[in-house]
Parts: C-alpha cells; sequence; structure tokens
C-alpha cells in the first residue's frame, strides 16, 4: 500500500514539473480550415515544427510559402509566424531578429488586428530583458516606449489592458531607479541634483509604490537649500527672495501628501513640516482618500523567501506596482541641476510679488554701489611697499629707544641712515624673495628692530 502510494505521489510531481516547465506552443490559428491547398499545407507544416520547437525548420518553410505565393492569403500569418519562431527561441539575437520581423509586419500591414499582437510581443521582448533599477535601464526604457506606442497606436484594440498593466510594472522599475538616484544626492547633500532627480520623478509617474517618501524626500532637499543659502554671502533682498521661493516650493511637496496622497505613510510627516514652515495644511476630500486606499490596496508585497531569492536574480521585483489606475502616457520631461540653480537666480532677481526687479544682476557683472573685490584693487609695486614699511620703522623703533634710554635713540638714528643707504640693495633682494614666495615676511620683535639685516 505504501509503495503505491509513493509510486502516486512521484508521477504526480513528475506530471506537476512537466507542466511547470512546458513552454507556450504555438497554436496554428487555421488548425479547423480544411483545405488541400499547397500554401495551407506549408503553413501546417510550419507551424508544426514551431510546436516541436524546429525553429530552423519552421522558418525556412515560413520562406518558402512566402517567396512561392506571395498573393497568398497565409501570406501575413506568415511573415508574423517568422518574428514568432524568433521570438520562441529566445537567445538575445533571436529575440533582436524578432524585433526587426515584427516592425516589418506592423509597416506593411498596419491595419490588420494582428498589427497590435505584433506591437505587444515588441514591447515584451525588452519586458523579458529589464534588469533591476541598480543596472542598466536600457530595455526598461524601450519596454515604456514600446508600450507607450501600442496603446496610442492601437487604442481599440482588446490588447490595450494588458498593456497597460505591463507599463504600470515597467514605470515602478523606471521610477525606482530615479528615487534611487535622488536620494543618492541627497543623502550626499547635493541638494540641487536631488531636486532635479526627484521632482521629473514625482511629475512622471505619480503612481509610484514610494511617491510619498519621494515627495517628502524633495522637501527635505528644498530645506536643505535653504539651510545652504542661508549661509552664503548673497545680499538681503536677493536672499529673502531665494529663500521665499524654496520654502513655498518645500511647502508645495509636503501639501501634494497630504492632498493627494492621504492614505500613505508620510502624512503626519508633511502635516508636521507644513506646521514648522508657517503654511497651511490642505484637507483632502473624500473622493481622493477612498482613490488613494485603492490604490494601496492593489499593491501586493513580496514573501520574505521571494525577497532572498530576488538578490540572485537579474529580474526587477514588480509585485508592489499598482494595479489600477492610467499609466503616465507622456515622454517625463527630466529636469537638470542647472536648470534648478537657474530657477534660483531667476527667483533672487524678482521681489516677493513675483515682479522681475529693476536692478537685474547678471552671472559674473556687479553694481557701483558694491564694493570693489580685492582682486580689482591696483597693489602697489614692490618698492613702495618697502618704503612704506621702511619708513613705519624708525618711528616704532624711535618711541621705544626714547622710553628705553637716550643711547639707544643715537643707536637707531646711525642704523636708520645705514638702511638708507643699502636700501636700493635690499629692495631688489626683496623683490626676488617676494617672486620666489608668496608668504608674509615675519616681523621683528625686541631689540632685532634695531638690526638692519
Amino acid at each position: 500500500m505504501f509503495r503505491r502510494t509513493l509510486i502516486l505521489f512521484l508521477l504526480i510531481v513528475v506530471a506537476l514539473a512537466g507542466a511547470g516547465c512546458r513552454k507556450n506552443k504555438a497554436v496554428n490559428p487555421i488548425a479547423q480550415v480544411d483545405s488541400k491547398q499547397p500554401d495551407k499545407v506549408l503553413f501546417d507544416r510550419s507551424m508544426d515544427a514551431l510546436q516541436h520547437n524546429k525553429f530552423d525548420t519552421a522558418r525556412i518553410t515560413l520562406q518558402t510559402l512566402i517567396n512561392t505565393y506571395p498573393d497568398s492569403e497565409y501570406i501575413a500569418r506568415a511573415k508574423l509566424a517568422v518574428g514568432d519562431s524568433w521570438y520562441e527561441e529566445g537567445s538575445s539575437a533571436a529575440l533582436q531578429q524578432a524585433e526587426a520581423e515584427y516592425k516589418d509586419f506592423i509597416t506593411f500591414f498596419p491595419n490588420m488586428p494582428e498589427a497590435a499582437e505584433a506591437q505587444l510581443k515588441v514591447a515584451g521582448i525588452h519586458y523579458k530583458q529589464m534588469e533591476k533599477p541598480d543596472r542598466d535601464f536600457t530595455h526598461a526604457k524601450r519596454a515604456e516606449d514600446e508600450y507607450r506606442q501600442l496603446i496610442q497606436q492601437f487604442p481599440d484594440s482588446k490588447l490595450v489592458p494588458e498593456a497597460k498593466q505591463r507599463l504600470l510594472q515597467v514605470q515602478e522599475v523606471l521610477a525606482e531607479r530615479e528615487y534611487r538616484i535622488g536620494r543618492f544626492y541627497f543623502v550626499r547633500e547635493s541638494y540641487a541634483a536631488s531636486i532635479a532627480r526627484l521632482r521629473s520623478l514625482v511629475d512622471a509617474y505619480p503612481l509610484y509604490s514610494q511617491i510619498d517618501e519621494a515627495l517628502f524626500t524633495l522637501g527635505q532637499a528644498y530645506e536643505g537649500e535653504i539651510n545652504t543659502i542661508r549661509a552664503g554671502k548673497l545680499q538681503e533682498t536677493p536672499k529673502a527672495n531665494v529663500l521665499n521661493d524654496l520654502t513655498n516650493r518645500a511647502a508645495e511637496s509636503y501639501a501634494k501628501i497630504v492632498s493627494r496622497y492621504p492614505a500613505m505613510d508620510r502624512v503626519a510627516d508633511a502635516k508636521n513640516r507644513l506646521q514648522a514652515l508657517h503654511r497651511p495644511i490642505p484637507t483632502p476630500t473624500p473622493e481622493m482618500i477612498a482613490q488613494n486606499k485603492k490604490e494601496e490596496e492593489s499593491r501586493s508585497q513580496s514573501g520574505r523567501l521571494a525577497v532572498i531569492m530576488g538578490n540572485f536574480k537579474k529580474r526587477p521585483d514588480m509585485a508592489q506596482a499598482v494595479k489600477i489606475g492610467e499609466p503616465s502616457l507622456e515622454e517625463p520631461k527630466q529636469t537638470s541641476a542647472p536648470q534648478v540653480m537657474k530657477d534660483l537666480m531667476t527667483a533672487a532677481t524678482k521681489d516677493i510679488d513675483g515682479k522681475a526687479s529693476v536692478e537685474t544682476i547678471k552671472p559674473g557683472a556687479s553694481k557701483e554701489s558694491d564694493p570693489v573685490p580685492r582682486s580689482q584693487l591696483a597693489a602697489p609695486p614692490p618698492n613702495q611697499v618697502n618704503d612704506v614699511a621702511v619708513e613705519s620703522s624708525p618711528k616704532t623703533d624711535s618711541g621705544a629707544a626714547e622710553s628705553s634710554s637716550k643711547d639707544q635713540g643715537k643707536t637707531q638714528t646711525k642704523d636708520n641712515k645705514d638702511q638708507a643707504q643699502n636700501k636700493d640693495a635690499k629692495d631688489q633682494d626683496q623683490s626676488k624673495d617676494n617672486k620666489e614666495s608668496s608668504s608674509k615676511q615675519k616681523k621683528k620683535k625686541g631689540l632685532r628692530k634695531l638690526i638692519p639685516f
């Protein structure tokens, strides 16, 4: 009895393993059509070869059909099946060839229902090759573009819902990448670069699973820039303008968490920051609260085992991608760090009401009322500097000599005469020393002031 049970259990395990490892076989769309036409026979043979993973045989048969019967009613399906043969083969080179075949099919048969299917497979080629957010994002970006093209080019296709769901998953990966980069710059106090990345993220991917964290970090980056501006050396009016602009932007980021994402974790922190900035706290509408709750409930969480095994996989974890809502169909507008600094410069040249200031200061320019920079002051020649030093030392030494004794005053007078005679030689030596070293000459102390050398 035990042996029979064991054998039955092993058979079930083998059957399940075989079902799990089995690939989706190519389905003959005209298998139920009874016909003795030679083009139909060739198409059936190619599909049978595809089902048995004989890809080269299938392509040769399909190419024979295309070349021999160019007017056949199966010509469109044959061209699409050529791409399917490369797609099922699965290698990198085969996938590139499959993409080219699908693109050709869409070009030659744009009005056929199968054109949307070909476009979906083109997007699926890059979807299958996507990597984690901290790695190469080329395939993720291409997949986003191809899914958008399917939705916009074939809006009435029955494949659009599947394309939208896949697009939400792809945008989750791209948004995670942008957030990690923005967070990287924020930790290293490169606030302008952090603001540029996070601003692009919140504008392009509003359904990102950690959008509240992205908005809160964006507000913190604005506040970090506020501290940097306060510590800088700016005039009072431009500084006040920049601080007011940065404060408004930070408050806008916090307010968006409260009003648009009221069911997420950062709501309480955002309210606290709005109070600290003395800004009003918005009240979310009941519709927005219900919508955000549905978005959060549609997300799924990966188990601990899946998270551990994901470290050894190339594919990204897209379990937290939202399953409701419309994906973004517009090309995201990237914001750069120079653009952020340009915006701050524009804010500095405006008054509090937002009007352009009369005195617009361009980079590198200065007003007549500003003090002259030290670099623009005319430095006196070395001889003149030495003359001043020589003339000032006798007065100081004379005062010290009179306070000490008359003999020292006589000695100082004699030394001054000797110093005047050797003035030219000393000036030449000092000019050489100034060229060789930029350090200041040490002042003499005590009785060493009386020694001319």
